[in-house]
């Protein structure tokens, strides 16, 4: 380091020091006093607090709005506590605080709930013993409430109720609607949502929007802390965070469908605090071979764990990431047998595993007693484990966001550099990979995608205002549109889901489908009272309101407890059960989630036998056996999705790629990709690959950000024709792509069309006799037709059964709980699909505009697919099509769908290498 730079780093110490002495000066002593007994004196080199800390701490003592956003370790939620704590106990030596809530800390997990030792618990206790030391009593409390909380527990929080309560976005909105504990939450002052990231982009969040703005109605303005990983628009979460001040019109003599919407509103005012990228870090791709298709499994496996067992054995503590719950297993029984850990220093962490269990790996990682844990998602988020050294992701994570907050469990401490190694055993996802780690190098953050205007979720919350009311139908708009995605909830958009919860459709009752909610004038005083079950009858005044004002409110005497007892976004789920047709032969079960991904014919592999999918009726699907190749791994359902915003990035990089190629051939490729944080492996693979696929097919075959490629292959042995579309931008774009030209195929050719989807593309196949001009069609495809186009595909659809089950319990059209019966959830897809038939012949039946509307933009990336489209209509993208004897080494994945994981592929190695072989030869000829 030169005498300039230590200069540089000397100063920044010094503005460190004296920042953290006037933000410690700033709280209480016994506060500073124990921060600094904690965590050192400002005075030490780099201070005290870290970079989030800095400009979190002085926002909440402000009352400021503030989202916090760093990387998983620099001590966002502790800044956030302790700047509380501070406001708590000074108020409780000024006046005293009041038997009630005072601060709301929420988070998406009971275990982060129950994780709160370091954050909460032990500034609470600590700051405590020092104000006694100076003869102050204190009784600031805080308690956990979430679904297992006991019923002695609860009761024990009415009569000393905790000031500062941790709980779920679940258990919230249960306390919103029980009656007694709802008074204890108008004295809530602060609010902590805690990684927020996570719940944003479900509907689990979209319930938690709401939440907080019918807390603001019920306690005024409080102050809003949001913390966060890496995450990316900081705007939008920041106002997904704070919401919007609303007001809405009480009176109106025009048609609802008429009526304006408000002011508009105003989005409130939140402080962003920026430190994503307060932490240095050290990663690195690695490839177990140069030759991922020559090279056997067995010796793919031994060079893969070779190198995984070196990594274990350098470091005291690894966590080891796969991207299935298989494949933790599998990696961690490898290790064991391969004597690398033993099995008292290695564990395996993952959902399906029992509570007890997880809570026991959970615990011996706080301790650091095991050297190796593997683990799928669970680990994402969650519990400290301060002696993590290293972080190994076992192929792909599907996002930059993903790939950090999983490397940022290593060094789980303020100061240390995050150590994060990723394999990549598969050449799809060995591109995904560099580009990933390139990206991240470069501080490129993926896109969080807010679901917006949610029928469902807003039934239950209406319904949960009606309960508490009646209220002005004005006060129910302004705090639905309120919340940020409800922002842009129109007058039609109300005026469909009162019709629903009003059951204004004939045939609804006889269904035994009840209206949940009444909407009616407040009459004048005097006159028939009508049914007093019925307020829309005869007349009903109502002394708080003005007379005519427009009012809402419950329906039936049971409407609370059917509302508390099926709260919630999280679906219920099972297994189906598979049946041979003709003989109804049982062959096994599958989880319902992977039928998300078949459609008629498509063939997929269940206890080693292969079997077409025919239909589904209820909880039973019924097959064909067939020799047929599988077009659905036995992985899919488990995987997440690559990025959109990912996926474009890998458009860019082939772009790149091709420049560099043209200007040096794959000599200069290996020059460049020298640059990315990859081995030498990882270049010489990714380089021959690139290389083949230009001499087979040529550069109009890559897929770039201003072409799609598409490749044409018969296979005559199958007599199939298969159309390769290699759109690099995740599956759910070609999911919902798929799905469209599919069925504009399927109208064209007159036949069935198979289609097989990945992150880097999909296939279309048909029989051999038939052909469609693919390129051409999708040049032709109106994106501004793309919703009612992907709504006529989705008709009839498994996918489309399935999701309408879930919002209809979400919905309350069908109960999953009743009188304390319980229905599980293949009865709800049995009531469900007797509902679907009749909502289907209704006009805007809110349960199922809802459904379309999940499956359209949060599933099949409506918005991407329109993006693109539009690219292509105006030009700037090209469509470029081959036709070829044999798929190009891009497709190979596309032609096999192999797994991408060895510790879960079927053995593919022969089709792969043929493949290969044929490629080989025509290059070579």
């Amino acid at each position: 380091m030169g005498p300039e730079s230590e200069a540089t780093t000397r100063s920044a110490d010094e503005d460190h020091q004296s920042s953290d002495r006037e933000i410690l000066d700033a709280l209480d002593p016994a506060v500073s006093e124990w921060w600094v007994d904690r965590f050192g004196s400002p005075k030490q080199d780099g201070g005290c607090l870290t970079p989030p800390q800095r400009e979190a701490i002085p926002l909440i003592h402000a009352s400021e709005n503030a989202l916090v956003a760093a990387p998983t370790g620099s001590g966002k939620t502790l800044a956030s506590f302790t700047a509380i704590l501070n406001e708590l106990f000074e108020r409780e030596q000024a006046e005293g605080l009041d038997n009630a809530v005072h601060c709301l800390y929420v988070s998406p997990l009971k275990s982060l709930a129950n994780d709160i030792e370091r954050n909460l618990a032990e500034p609470l206790d600590g700051i405590s013993e020092r104000l006694a030391e100076r003869g102050v009593e204190t009784d600031v409390r805080q308690a956990i409430r979430h679904g297992d909380t006991s019923d002695y527990e609860r009761q024990q929080m009415l009569e000393e109720t905790p000031h500062i309560l941790n709980t779920t976005p679940e258990t919230l909105a249960i306390l919103l609607n029980s009656p007694k504990f709802r008074e204890k939450l108008r004295n809530v002052e602060y609010v902590v949502v805690d990684e927020i990231h996570s719940l944003a982009d479900s509907k689990r969040g979209t319930h938690l929007s709401v939440s907080l703005e019918r807390l603001q109605r019920l306690a005024g303005d409080f102050t809003r802390i949001g913390c966060s990983a890496t995450v990316e628009p900081l705007a939008d979460i920041a106002r997904y965070l704070v919401g919007f001040e609303r007001e809405e019109p009480r009176f109106s003599d025009e048609p609802s469908g008429h009526r304006p919407r408000g002011n508009g509103g105003e989005a409130r005012d939140c402080e962003i605090v920026d430190a994503r990228f307060a932490r240095d870090y050290d990663l690195q791709l690695s490839c177990p071979t140069p030759d991922l298709v020559n090279a056997s499994k067995g010796a793919i496996n031994d060079a893969f764990y070779a190198e995984l067992g070196d990594l274990i054995e350098a470091n005291d503590s690894t966590l080891v990431f796969t991207n299935t719950r298989s494949g933790a297993e599998r990696v961690l029984e490898n290790l064991r047998e391969r004597g690398v850990v033993s099995e008292d220093e290695s564990a395996c962490h993952h959902g399906s595993l029992s509570k007890d269990r997880r809570t026991e790996v959970e615990q011996q990682l706080k301790e650091g007693s095991l050297s190796v844990t593997t683990t799928s998602t669970s680990l994402e988020l969650g519990i400290d484990m301060p002696h993590i050294d290293l972080v190994v992701q076992v192929g792909s994570p599907k996002s930059v966001a993903s790939l950090l907050q999983r490397v940022g469990r290593a060094g789980h401490r303020p100061g240390r550099t995050v150590t994060g190694r990723v394999i990549a055993l598969d050449r799809d996802e060995l591109v995904e990979c560099a580009v990933m780690l390139r990206q991240a190098e470069l501080g490129f953050v993926d896109r969080v995608h807010i679901p917006e205007r949610a029928h469902d979720v807003a039934a239950q919350h209406v319904y949960g205002m009606a309960i508490e009311g009646p209220l002005p139908e004005a006060e129910v708009r302004a705090t639905l549109r309120s919340a940020y995605p409800y922002r842009e909830y129109s007058d039609d958009d109300f005026e469909h889901l009162f019709r629903y919860l009003t059951a204004d459709y004939d045939g609804l009752k006889d269904r035994n489908v009840y209206a949940k909610i009444w909407r009616d004038e407040n009459d004048p005083p005097g006159g028939d009272d009508g049914d007093p079950d019925d307020p829309t009858s005869g007349t009903h005044h109502y002394p708080d309101f003005d007379i005519g004002e427009r009012l809402i409110g419950k329906r039936g005497r049971l409407a609370r407890p059917i509302l508390l007892q099926n709260l919630g976004t999280i679906p219920d789920s099972f297994t189906v059960n598979v049946y041979v047709r003709g003989d109804d032969e049982w062959v096994g079960q599958l989880d319902e989630s992977y039928l998300d991904t078949l459609e008629a014919g498509d063939v997929f592999v269940l206890g080693g036998d292969r079997f077409a999918h025919r239909y589904r009726r209820g909880s039973k699907v019924y097959v064909d056996r067939t020799s047929e190749r599988a077009t659905v791994p036995s992985w899919f359902s488990e995987r997440l999705p690559l990025s959109y915003d990912l996926g474009r990035e890998i458009a860019h990089f082939q772009a790149d790629l091709l420049d560099e190629y043209e200007d040096g051939g794959a000599a200069a490729v290996r020059r460049w990709l020298r640059e990315f944080p990859v081995d030498a492996n990882a270049v010489r693979a990714l380089a021959r690959m690139y290389d083949d696929q230009i001499q087979y097919a040529g550069t109009e075959s890559v897929s770039t950000t201003e072409r799609i490629a598409i490749e044409e292959v018969k296979d005559r042995d199958e007599y199939r024709r298969r159309y390769h579309v290699r759109t690099p931008y995740g599956r759910r774009f070609n999911d919902g792509l798929s799905r469209l030209l599919a069925y504009r195929c399927a109208n064209e050719a007159n036949a069935n069309v198979a289609v097989s989807v990945a992150d880097n593309g999909f296939t279309l196949a048909m029989p051999l006799n038939r052909k469609v001009d693919v390129a051409e069609l999708l040049r032709q495809t109106d994106p501004n037709n793309v919703r009612e186009m992907l709504r006529a595909a989705l008709d009839g659809t498994d996918l489309l059964q399935r999701y309408f089950r879930i919002d209809a319990t979400r919905a309350l059209l069908v109960l999953k709980r009743y009188k304390g019966r319980e229905k599980s959830a293949s009865k709800q897809q049995v009531a469900s699909e007797m509902l679907l038939g009749f909502a289907e012949d209704l006009e805007d039946f809110a349960v199922l505009d809802e459904t379309y509307r999940e499956l359209i933009e949060d599933k099949l990336n409506l918005a991407g697919v329109r993006e693109v489209l539009s690219a292509l209509q105006s030009g700037d993208v090209e469509v470029t099509e081959t036709t070829l004897k044999s798929p190009s080494p891009l497709s190979f994945g596309l032609a096999t769908l192999s797994a991408s994981d060895v510790v879960l592929a079927d053995d593919e190695d022969a089709v792969l290498r043929a493949f290969h072989e044929r490629v080989r030869e025509q290059v070579d000829d």
